[in-house]
């Protein structure tokens, strides 16, 4: 493997497209570090580093996670990308009810720029929205326990705020667009996948304080505690890798036809039915939902409004029921979108295919209905394991939640799936210019 990583650099092409990359993301983590005039960041840093060390925090818990940490001082890339991601999920949604849009995703690449349009401009929508909320939560002394986080409030700091967050996540959505284009692997998933990464070195640095012994001569952390750890985020990734990569594969057969001399079809293929078709998409979805009534209950003093909004705290059983329910829920949701049995075996009858031992038509759909039901429950029921486990760590192990959210959860989902996608295009023009891939048998798959 460590000389296929050095074949990357032979080739010229590729070599460009991984500096590129690179520098892309040096950028990035640039910005992170600007700060947004009108902000206490040391105020601010100190709050979020308390409520990283008990539950994660509400909402802002996941916005902090695709930023890369950037909320945390609030930043200009403060916002991350998730405006972004929001509005191509929201996109992909309507273009399932919506005919116009549906008939636009059918023209080719002028309905694929015309789409892709319209989630820039949802962006900027969200943007503005998720920012201008943010502006007033940071006015508010009551939110961060009387602290004073701005320092001068009113409609200018709002109006500042609002700008300087949006054009960090237009500008980010621009760099993820580079990388696309001139890079290497997934512009917006390798900037989220990034900012994630960026926040190891200060679950390290707990860690390192837990290991330390205390003023009793006690260490919190004891090592053996630490092993046991590690191998368990060896049997994670392992365990990530194999769903992302999983499939079931519907053998599909075409009937021979002669045209004139010609003879067509005759061969044999299949459908992979992808076990993990949402992935991280319904993580992101049931998050939203489930953090939003905690959120907004900061907001709101009233009592009864404060018990409701008790059910959607973290720790609860009422809160991992509710939470695994609308996983699955999306995971089921979002494959009904991106996979249709009825138009595949449409398009199969048209081209003369079928699946051995089942009738062509509404017998093919059906079929093909029943097999994704049961592939997409073995799939949901994972990611919400991984979804509750950095909750599980936290109780068994005792350490904070920015230490357990690298031992499972989201962010490990995310940065495996993202390696592999990245490795597989890498493998590609390996393989393209006869050097070899990462791996001696078998070729590497992406997450599509």
């Amino acid at each position: 493997m460590l000389s296929s990583f050095a074949n990357c650099f032979k080739i010229p092409e590729l070599k460009k497209k991984i500096l590129f990359t690179l520098g892309m993301i040096v950028a990035y983590r640039v910005g992170c570090v600007i700060p947004t005039p009108g902000i206490n960041g040391a105020a601010l840093a100190e709050f979020f580093d308390k409520m990283n060390q008990n539950q994660g925090g509400n909402i802002f818990g996941m916005l902090i996670l695709f930023s890369g940490g950037a909320l945390q001082k609030l930043t200009v890339f403060s916002l991350g990308i998730m405006p972004y991601i929001s509005s191509s999920i929201i996109m992909q949604l309507l273009t399932a009810v919506i005919p116009a849009l549906e008939k636009l995703s059918k023209e080719g690449q002028a309905g694929y720029q015309k789409i892709n349009q319209f989630t820039r401009y949802g962006t900027v929508v969200l943007a503005v929205i998720q920012s201008f909320f943010i502006a007033l939560w940071l006015e508010s002394p009551q939110a961060f326990q009387g602290i004073l986080i701005v320092n001068n409030p009113g409609w200018m700091f709002r109006l500042t705020t609002v700008v300087t967050l949006t054009c960090g996540t237009l500008l980010l959505m621009w760099l993820g667009e580079q990388i696309q284009e001139k890079g290497i692997g997934n512009g917006i998933s390798i900037i989220i996948a990034a900012g994630i990464l960026s926040r190891a070195p200060d679950a390290v640095q707990y860690l390192l304080m837990m290991l330390s012994p205390s003023s009793e001569g006690v260490a919190q952390l004891q090592p053996l505690t630490l092993l046991m750890m590690i191998a368990f985020l060896v049997g994670v990734i392992v365990s990530i890798t194999l769903i992302t990569q999983a499939q079931r594969k519907i053998p599909v057969q075409y009937a021979r036809r002669i045209v004139g001399r010609k003879v067509y079809g005759g061969q044999s293929t299949y459908i992979p039915l992808k076990v993990d078709t949402a992935g991280i998409i319904a993580i992101i979805f049931a998050q939203s939902i489930i953090m939003f009534p905690a959120t907004i209950a900061s907001f709101v003093p009233s009592q009864s409004f404060q018990n409701f909004a008790h059910f959607f705290t973290r720790g609860g059983l009422v809160y991992y029921i509710i939470y695994s329910v609308l996983i699955i829920f999306f995971c089921y949701f979002y494959t009904a979108i991106v996979f249709n049995p009825i138009d595949v075996a449409e398009n199969m009858k048209k081209n003369g295919g079928f699946i051995p031992g089942v009738r062509p038509g509404t017998q093919t759909a059906d079929y093909l209905d029943f097999v994704l039901t049961r592939v997409t429950l073995a799939g949901a029921i994972f990611i919400c394991i991984i979804a509750v486990m950095p909750d599980s760590i936290m109780a068994s192990f005792k350490v904070p939640y920015i230490v357990a959210s690298f031992f499972g959860g989201t962010g490990v989902l995310i940065t495996v799936g993202v390696m592999l996608d990245t490795m597989k295009q890498i493998e590609s023009h390996l393989m393209m210019r006869h050097y070899d891939g990462f791996m001696r048998t078998g070729h590497m798959k992406g997450r599509r």
